[in-house]
């Protein structure tokens, strides 16, 4: 619900209404409240109403103020009485009185009486923007009065002194293998960012990110961690380098610190308000909340997608599918690519904000927002949720009565309904064959039903380290190439049903040598057959980049078969599978003078022809370095 007790109260404060007490004594306690009102000072504010009402028990105006003053305090039974007993001294009060009326008896779970008060209130008032906001707190009543009776399992837990201070923490970051969390804590009135590890099953001792993000001079907060924990995104304020009060600014880990971040510029900022990014897990599309003009109203989510000359695109709005008339905020797009987290106090919900989430169709159009539920989302303002990669548990911050002090972060279980879709991740390493050194190397992965990248980056210069995200159900080309190597080639079919777990790896790739060998995992023939399947194409184009960049290299394809069958034939079903690659090569420019093309059927196996594991692997193409 937009609450619109400050209105009331500046109202009130200047003595719109008129009704005065003919009690000197309580009337001065009265005009003693303004003041207080004025300076937020609520507890001593309440406390002269309350004797304003003592000294004249008909002081109606006495007891709206109070009313009011109660609301703030978050007192919504103590509110809910003082207005239902100026109403009583007379019932002949301004709509506004009704609608405070209404508020609190929504906060109180009286959603039947809300709705009289409301519908009461939009007979006196039905043009104005109140008049507006009354009729969505009857779709809110509606939707609360059966939400409420149907709750879903919610039992938070702190994260624990490791992370959590006397301090306020809050904006929690969780990379794609749930080992770093990166927040934001505020002290002495500075935010900056701090992470911890997970180890031994708990969150180690929380400690300062980097001096090269965080300052004593501005504030940083409102991050987004990409999935492998190399890009930081987050919001920078009132800074000298910014577009408007508040920008989005990204940092690339270096080795164990951090690059100094920079503003990401336009289109992205503007002079308008831009925070909390959220980025997709391929790297390439940026959400963010903004107040710019073109949107649907108040604060909405946008996002930029970069182009092929590797710039920011420009801003689009997400559009009434996921934006209001009011404000949406706090958006976090899961590792999966699909399922979209955000608050809104737009959407039929408990009032304030709520967390609601939406999924991606295919065509790439969110579908209309679901409330996660009572009492995940309340009467309160709840915001800033993110999900872990498995989907089972949500992070996010709040004063629950069990915190160390301030805000707090605490994770749940994400109810069955919303959880994300099932993905894993593919983390490893990569080293030099010989030396067994980690080298920089570019790593792509490649969802073959879409023809998409998920991934296309650089390991770790210093650690060789890279982490990539698969969604469950697709099948992966992955490709690990640098200048000079030999590239390695592998394939991750994640069937949906079937429990994947993350993919460890040790990737050694050698240099460009005479000898050399590689084995294709992403060409694909059907049974007994030839003809190149379509989802071999992209493992091609790569072994066709890789000629182009050593043009001095010459190879023979080599085809492989399992023992299944008769030799001769198995002889003469690889040399077909071999040629149709050696055509496809000549067909696209290659000059057929560096190419030789040879069938070994099953004589060369390299695993046990025992198994269905082993005959699979058998079953392939590669290639052999015979001339530089």
């Amino acid at each position: 619900m937009r609450f619109c007790f400050s209105l009331l109260l500046i109202l009130l404060s200047f003595s719109v209404f008129a009704q005065s007490s003919s009690n000197k004594k309580a009337q001065n306690f009265f005009e003693r409240a303004n003041p207080l009102i004025e300076k937020q000072d609520f507890a001593s504010a309440e406390q002269v109403l309350k004797s304003a009402v003592e000294t004249d028990p008909l002081f109606q105006n006495a007891y709206i103020l109070l009313a009011s003053v109660y609301s703030f305090e978050k007192k919504y039974n103590e509110a809910k009485a003082a207005y239902q007993k100026a109403i009583l001294i007379n019932k002949n009060v301004a709509p506004t009185v009704i609608y405070g009326l209404a508020e609190t008896e929504f906060a109180t779970q009286e959603y039947d009486k809300a709705k009289q008060h409301f519908g009461e209130f939009l007979i006196k008032d039905s043009s104005s923007e109140r008049a507006k906001k009354a009729k969505k707190c009857l779709s809110d009543c509606d939707f609360a009065s059966i939400a409420i009776k149907k709750p879903v399992k919610f039992s938070p837990v702190n994260l624990g002194q490791g992370v959590n201070t006397t301090d306020a923490e809050y904006f929690p970051a969780l990379t794609a293998d749930g080992e770093t969390l990166i927040f934001t804590r505020q002290v002495n009135g500075n935010e900056d960012f701090w992470t911890a590890q997970f180890k031994n099953n708990s969150w180690n001792l929380a400690t300062p990110l980097s001096t090269k993000i965080n300052t004593t001079k501005f504030n940083e907060g409102a991050q987004t961690i990409s999935p492998d924990g190399k890009y930081l995104f987050f919001t920078g304020c009132n800074r000298p380098d910014g577009l408007g009060r508040c920008d989005i600014y990204v940092s690339h880990r270096e080795g164990k610190d951090w690059g100094e971040p920079y503003n990401v510029g336009k289109p992205v900022n503007s002079e308008y308000w831009e925070s909390q990014p959220a980025i997709s897990p391929d790297g390439r599309t940026l959400y963010f909340i903004s107040n710019r003009p073109g949107g649907s109203g108040g604060y909405d989510i946008w996002k930029s997608t970069i182009t092929d000359d590797a710039k920011w695109g420009p801003a689009i709005n997400l559009g009434p599918e996921i934006n209001t008339a009011y404000d949406e905020n706090t958006p976090f797009l899961h590792v999966d690519g699909k399922t979209l987290y955000f608050s809104s106090d737009g959407w039929p919900g408990f009032g304030n904000k709520d967390i609601y989430y939406s999924r991606m169709d295919d065509i790439g159009k969110f579908q209309k927002p679901i409330n996660l539920g009572y009492p995940i989302n309340s009467f309160e303002n709840e915001s800033g949720l993110i999900v872990s990669a498995d989907g089972n548990f949500g992070l996010f911050s709040s004063n629950l009565k069990d915190g160390f002090g301030g805000q707090d972060i605490y994770s749940f279980g994400i109810p069955e309904a919303a959880k994300p879709m099932k993905v894993s991740y593919v983390k490893g390493i990569v080293r030099d064959k010989d030396s067994k050194k980690t080298i920089e190397t570019n790593v792509q992965v490649i969802d073959l039903k879409t023809n998409q990248k998920v991934f296309d980056d650089y390991t770790d210069p210093e650690t060789g380290q890279f982490l990539a995200v698969m969604p469950i159900g697709s099948n992966y080309l992955f490709n690990v190439n640098a200048e000079g190597y030999l590239f390695y080639s592998e394939n991750f079919e994640l069937k949906a049903g079937d429990i994947n777990k993350p993919y460890q790896i040790e990737v050694y790739i050698e240099k460009i040598k005479q000898g050399g060998n590689v084995t294709l995992k992403n060409i694909f023939f059907d049974t007994n057959k030839y003809n190149l399947l379509p989802a071999s194409i992209r493992e091609l184009d790569l072994l066709i980049d890789f000629l182009h960049q050593n043009e001095k290299v010459n190879i023979e394809i080599q085809g492989h078969t399992d023992n299944i069958g008769d030799d001769k034939l198995n002889e003469k079903l690889s040399f077909n599978r071999a040629n149709a690659v050696y055509n496809y090569l000549v067909k696209n420019e290659i000059d057929a003078k560096r190419l030789t093309f040879k069938g070994f059927g099953a004589s060369k196996p390299i695993a046990d022809n025992k198994t269905e594991t082993g005959r699979k692997n058998n079953r392939r193409t590669s290639f052999l370095i015979t001339k530089i």
